[in-house]
């Protein structure tokens, strides 16, 4: 099935600002990667510009993000009653991996591109990050085991979050994390570390 010629363009623009930078691309490049006659303006009749263009790509994102953080937080909901607590754990963790890899693109461009567009800064902090931040307090207050757990769920998240979106990022800028640890090793010290906050039973007396 065809994809509509807006989505194509916003995609393919995404593309190429991740892989050539913003300023580097044109619009006749656009049109091209998006299957329109290159430098005949056909892009024009869906965004008035190149940064329009950008800035969808950016909303669009943060909108699905919201979408996405609902449905898991749903799925993981059903799993509670039947799954132990590390296997709950370790599916919210690769559940944030694959999303910090699928927004790839995104990531490229934001550390390039974005900090000349200070409002899509926000877009990002509040409409990708911080649903994701927030859907990590919301699921560790919704589990029995952690009921009685006496921690700061807001600075948590930011430590167990970022953890995340930083082994993504290492692999983004740098290629690898310091000291090479695969992903499954990653996630079961995360896991390991999440085990760790639950509240310490009172010694019997």
């Amino acid at each position: 099935m065809t994809r509509p010629t807006r989505e194509r363009i916003v995609d393919e623009a995404l593309r190429l600002f991740a892989e050539r930078g913003y300023s580097a691309t044109s619009v006749a490049e656009i049109e091209a990667a998006s299957g329109l006659s290159p430098g005949a303006g056909g892009l024009y009749r869906h965004f008035k510009s190149k940064y329009e263009v950008l800035a969808a790509a950016v909303n669009e994102h943060a909108s699905r993000t919201r979408s996405q953080v609902a449905g898991s937080l749903a799925e993981l909901s059903t799993m509670e009653s039947s799954v132990d607590l590390e296997e709950r754990l370790s599916h919210v963790c690769r559940a944030g991996l694959a999303k910090v890899r699928e927004e790839s693109e995104l990531t490229r461009v934001f550390f390039r591109d974005l900090s000349q567009f200070p409002e899509l800064v926000a877009v990002v902090r509040e409409g990708l990050l911080q649903p994701m931040f927030d859907a990590i307090v919301t699921w560790f207050q919704a589990q029995p085991e952690y009921r009685d757990a006496e921690v700061d769920w807001t600075g948590i998240s930011a430590v167990l979050g970022g953890s995340v979106v930083h082994y993504r990022l290492f692999q983004e800028t740098v290629g690898e994390l310091p000291g090479h640890p695969e992903k499954d090793q990653f996630v079961a010290a995360w896991v390991r570390l999440a085990v760790g906050l639950l509240p310490t039973p009172a010694p019997v007396r």
